[in-house]
């Protein structure tokens, strides 16, 4: 720790970097803090975050009745006494609440907030913070990233730098907004169209599936494949037997699941295009949806087959599975924390999954008209919020929903024919869905006015998918008139 804090003081390089950020990530979640404190401790993380974790420490013990360990993390704490300073009200109430031979969620948490509210909060806070480097990377970084990052214009001057990650500071983010301007076309040929694409969460990767089958590596700024990458350079593209449905990263961008029109399904090292696994009876028809769980450990899928299954990376073999949809599952999305596991299918329902169990503890059909089975296309939890879902199913309108599917806001277009939407992207921070519809428009919903901010016509024929950067105003779409476009926020 003493080298470390040596090696940030002279080179005024911030390494807050640990090699499984998500594990950490999932610690702050579940509430692990003894973890949590013993991996930030030797990191420099901004005071006011730090101040944060303990002072939802010590709610936490109050909780648990542990009053004198609370008391002790007030009267001792470098994080809480600097908190003393920064804010006397806050300190003071902690102090309050830790006298009181009672413990009240009300009174310990602001209106509207809530244990697993805050927990997530921190979470998204901690993921900005923290980089995720291997061990063995670190040496070589210190030599060679600054130049690379300079060399190939990732790192914009006057840009902080971060060491670790190999780049500018990532979540040192544009403030989101809608997009408005084109940026490069990607063609395919005359009998094909992408029928997938993602951005991996750091950024680094944009990656395409097919009806040929190949799944390719983009460089995203000009629109032309990457030849960086050595694979790609010797056409050893990464491929399936039949068209590539569905691909979604792990959260720490290393490895890639694809799946197939034949019902199997592959994952990837992206950055070697090395299959590291197969699964080639995922499913008895099509994988047309995937999410990955925040350890990287386990892959949800549904399929045509109407089931939802949950996979092993390390065992190879289907754990889990759901039944009960009765048409084709379009899309799954596991909770931040893994407990829970969205999908909605074209049988007009989503359905809220234990992970654990595989039982259905919620099914609800969005808002539609009477009589009418919309199928729903896209679902997904709602970025900082776990207890909510955003949920677009076939009509001109976008919900936010409870679990339960309770209704929180409605995003409409407007429009009453022709408009309806094919699926939808949330911003990374929730302030933003963007939708495309079968008009081949892009909607983008400014989510807090609950209002349509802005349309963009994207394609000459039907769009078929959206994907949106993880953090910058950089938003994909793809369609049946074989171009895979890129949008950006800017004067048109």
């Amino acid at each position: 720790a003493g080298s470390l804090a040596a090696l940030q003081d002279e080179s005024g390089v911030s390494l807050n970097a640990t090699d499984n950020v998500e594990a950490l990530v999932g610690d702050v979640l579940a509430g692990h803090w003894d973890l949590v404190l013993g991996t930030v401790g030797s990191m420099r993380l901004p005071q006011p975050l730090l101040s944060d974790l303990y002072e939802q420490v010590v709610l936490e013990l109050l909780e648990l009745r542990e009053l004198d360990t609370a008391r002790q993390l007030l009267r001792s704490a470098p994080p809480l006494a600097a908190l003393r300073k920064q804010s006397e009200r806050r300190f003071a109430r902690l102090e309050s609440l830790s006298s009181r031979p009672y413990f009240e969620p009300k009174e310990a948490y602001q209106e509207g907030s809530s244990r697993e509210h805050r927990r997530a909060h921190l979470a998204d806070s901690v993921r900005t913070e923290v980089q995720q480097v291997p061990p063995a990377r670190l040496l070589s970084l210190l030599g060679q990233a600054l130049k690379w990052q300079q060399h190939s214009g990732q790192l914009p001057t006057g840009a902080r730098f971060d060491l670790l990650a190999g780049g500018a500071s990532a979540r040192v983010a544009e403030t989101e907004t809608f997009v408005t301007t084109p940026g490069p076309v990607i063609k395919f040929g005359k009998k094909c169209h992408a029928e997938c694409a993602a951005f991996s969460p750091d950024g680094q990767f944009f990656i395409s599936g097919s009806m040929d089958g190949f799944l390719e590596v983009w460089d995203y700024e000009r629109g032309k494949l990457r030849k960086d990458l050595a694979y790609q350079e010797q056409d050893n593209l990464m491929m399936h037997d039949e068209p590539v449905l569905a691909l979604a990263f792990s959260r720490d961008s290393e490895l890639l699941a694809s799946g197939s029109q034949d019902g199997a399904l592959k994952v990837w090292r992206p950055r070697t295009g090395q299959c590291i696994r197969r699964f080639p009876g995922a499913h008895g028809q099509g994988i047309t949806c995937i999410s990955f769980t925040r350890d990287g450990m386990l892959i949800a899928t549904g399929s045509f087959d109407h089931l939802v299954r949950v996979h092993g990376i390390k065992s190879g073999k289907a754990l889990k599975e759901m039944r009960g949809h009765t048409s084709y599952v379009n899309a799954v999305d596991f909770s931040p924390d893994a407990s829970r596991l969205a999908s909605a299918s074209s049988d007009g329902t989503v359905r809220v999954w234990d992970a654990r169990s595989s039982e259905c503890l919620q099914e609800f059909r969005p808002p539609q008209p009477a009589g009418a089975e919309l199928a729903v296309n896209s679902v997904c939890f709602m970025p900082g919020s776990p207890d909510q879902l955003v949920v677009c199913n076939r009509s001109n309108t976008v919900y936010i929903t409870t679990l339960a599917g309770s209704l929180v806001k409605a995003l409409c277009s407007g429009k009453a024919l022709g408009g309806d939407f094919v699926s939808c992207v949330v911003s990374p921070a929730g302030g933003w869905v963007h939708a495309v519809a079968e008009d081949a428009h892009i909607y983008s919903f400014d989510v807090e006015k609950g209002e349509l901010a802005h349309l963009l016509k994207a394609h000459d024929k039907e769009a078929i998918g959206i994907a949106i950067h993880p953090h910058r105003n950089l938003v994909a779409t793809w369609g049946d008139d074989s171009t895979l476009r890129l949008w950006r926020a800017g004067s048109a």
